[in-house]
């Protein structure tokens, strides 16, 4: 056997490089995976390399290039190791049929214009026709009744009566600041809806503020969703057990998982593997 094999074979496994990497930096399991997102059982197991946990191998290795940035350790390393450890070949990066389903796009999606311009048309007629009768009513009143009105305006003035004033102070705005304060909608009526999740079950909602490629599954591996959002797009899931998530935009999107929303998913144009269940996000 050459000494090259040898040394390969003498090299400690992914998972013990990567427990010794964390321990090396002085961080724990937890702090671990309140940086990478990962629950703390699976980067337990990972370390003792036992990747059963991890939902198949393309999770397994997007969880290894997570711990590997969060250790210090080179990603790309790892997970070569890592698919020489499998014997399985490299996987394709997920973003790369993102990008050539836009290239080979024949048209992209546009505003409908011809929607808005009829709306616009309707509001026009409809301010038009509304002008047109009032002024007929108007110009159809009897010379005897604006007659009427105007010997009755005469005889009395009103801002000449006394406490017409007083009548007009301070305490006249109060009805229409309540009024105000009555149609005012309540800014936490988003957040209620939100924090409605079951508490059986893993609910996770994706938000997104720009174009992004968004792919899901559940416990089982079935899909659940897998496209494009665009901006101010949303969608909900939910399994009993976990919910597997692929962003090829995670700066893009913004996730509320049970209720509770997720701060910092990832970067603009990163692609970003999560995995939630009913527990998560873990307090604290």
């Amino acid at each position: 056997m050459s000494q090259g094999n040898a040394s390969a074979e003498d090299r400690p496994s992914v998972g013990r490089t990567l427990r010794k990497a964390r321990l090396d930096s002085g961080l724990t399991v937890e702090e671990i995976s309140a940086t990478t997102r990962v629950r703390a059982p699976i980067i337990q197991a990972i370390e003792q390399d036992d990747f059963s946990r991890c939902g198949g191998d393309v999770y397994a290795r997007g969880h290894l290039r997570a711990l590997a940035r969060a250790v210090g350790l080179p990603p790309d390393d790892l997970v070569a190791r890592f698919n020489t450890e499998r014997g399985t070949p490299p996987a394709l990066p997920p973003a790369a049929p993102v990008f050539e389903a836009e290239r080979i796009r024949p048209e992209p999606r546009r505003p409908n214009w011809t929607a808005a311009m009829v709306a616009a048309i309707v509001a026009v007629v409809g301010f038009v026709g509304f002008n047109a009768l009032n002024g007929d009513e108007r110009a159809g009143g009897t010379p005897e009744a604006a007659g009427e009105d105007t010997d009755a305006g005469a005889e009395r003035d009103p801002d000449d009566e006394p406490g017409a004033a007083d009548s007009a102070g301070p305490g006249a705005s109060a009805p229409d600041e309540e009024a105000a304060g009555a149609d005012a909608p309540g800014d936490d009526a988003a957040d209620e809806a939100v924090a409605g999740a079951p508490a059986d079950r893993v609910t996770v909602r994706v938000v997104a503020s720009g174009r992004s490629w968004v792919s899901v599954r559940d416990v089982n591996g079935q899909q659940l969703f897998e496209g494009e959002l665009e901006d101010g797009d949303s969608e909900t899931f939910t399994d009993e057990e976990r919910i597997d998530l692929i962003t090829g935009n995670a700066g893009a999107i913004e996730l509320y998982v049970n209720g509770r929303h997720i701060p910092d998913v990832g970067g603009p144009g990163e692609v970003q593997r999560l995995s939630f269940t009913k527990g998560d996000p873990e307090e604290g």
